[in-house]
């Protein structure tokens, strides 16, 4: 097990959205984190204290997580003393990079060196099947985004909290690293085999009561060339009922590829329901998540106005209006 508190590392993320694994956790989990560790030039704040290694550890701090989620998740060269120097100092390691840090000689050698343990948290614990698409028993829902980093994890969550703030049968089933450091379980979707990727969703929801809803975090984006193999695994490992279309609208092209432009939530849309039908032929698109961060109150709301009215979907941002009508769009289904 993974030992909380934490002190979330931030090293020199170069913008807010690259430290979302922290964020997520300052968020959702704000009794695990005593503060924020930032190197020079670091370019996000999730608004907990500054703190150096030493004033995490006299604030009972015992792990250090690495809270930035960076392009291809590696592990720099500037960050590499400062992880070192915190396995000397007595801290275990979190992560979720692809770069494992069972992979890093000098980590290793410094974790055996002081008795400290490196957790890899995207490393797939379990042999998962091959899918088979056989209807599993519950019901599922999934978002799904125009682009990568939108908000389909707190949609999750948000709708999660929902139902069970009314006593509901639900359960937030984690896909990737900050879902899994939030909620100590799931599946590092993007680090299993591309074969058993579909196999493995069907592995982390299976069959459950009638009337329980699994929550499964969206990844990637269908129209998101670097990662689009990963949501058609969600969507057809996960069979949803229901689809909650998820979107960011100051983004001024795809995460990551300045010549790529997001989609239009329709065309989101019309693509999406087709391919959740060939797994589950009753699958419904039921509302609209809006990650309105960067916008003011009257701003966002006037655009979720303007998006439910085009769409005719029930329209808000979970995390910062509530996800009710979200919830309650799953009613009839």
């Amino acid at each position: 097990m993974i030992q909380t508190p934490y002190l979330l590392f931030l090293g020199d993320a170069p913008d807010q959205l690259a430290a979302k694994v922290a964020q997520g956790i300052k968020d959702w989990r704000p009794d695990n984190a005593v503060g924020q560790l930032r190197m020079e030039g670091c370019g996000a704040d999730v608004g907990l204290t500054d703190m150096t290694l030493a004033d995490g550890l006299a604030a009972g701090a015992k792990t250090l997580v690495i809270g930035v989620a960076n392009r291809g998740g590696v592990i720099s060269d500037a960050w590499r003393a400062v992880l070192v120097e915190a396995l000397t100092m007595g801290y275990d390691i979190a992560s979720g990079l692809h770069n494992l840090l069972r992979d890093e000689p000098e980590l290793v050698e410094a974790a055996n060196a002081n008795g400290r343990t490196l957790f890899d948290v995207r490393v797939p614990s379990v042999e998962y099947p091959i899918a088979n698409g056989v209807k599993r028993a519950g019901k599922r829902v999934l978002a799904i985004g125009t682009d990568c980093s939108v908000g389909k994890m707190y949609t999750g969550l948000c709708m999660d909290a929902e139902m069970r703030k009314r006593g509901m049968k639900s359960t937030f089933r984690p896909t990737g690293q900050t879902g899994i450091l939030i909620t100590g379980n799931g599946v590092p979707l993007d680090a299993v085999i591309a074969d058993f990727m579909a196999g493995a969703v069907e592995y982390l929801t299976p069959d459950n009561d009638a009337d329980h809803w699994d929550h499964i975090e969206g990844q990637g984006s269908l129209f998101h060339v670097s990662y689009s193999g990963v949501t058609m695994a969600l969507i057809h490992g996960g069979q949803p009922d229901a689809i909650v279309l998820a979107h960011e609208p100051t983004r001024t092209h795809m995460r990551g590829l300045p010549g790529y432009q997001q989609p239009s939530l329709a065309a989101l849309r019309d693509m999406v329901l087709p391919i959740a039908r060939v797994a589950n032929p009753a699958c419904q698109v039921v509302g609209v998540s809006v990650n309105t961060q960067h916008m003011g109150e009257d701003e966002a709301k006037a655009y979720l106005a303007e998006v439910e009215a085009e769409m005719g979907l029930p329209t808000t941002d979970p995390f910062r209006f509530g996800a009710e009508r979200l919830v309650d769009a799953l009613a009839d289904i």
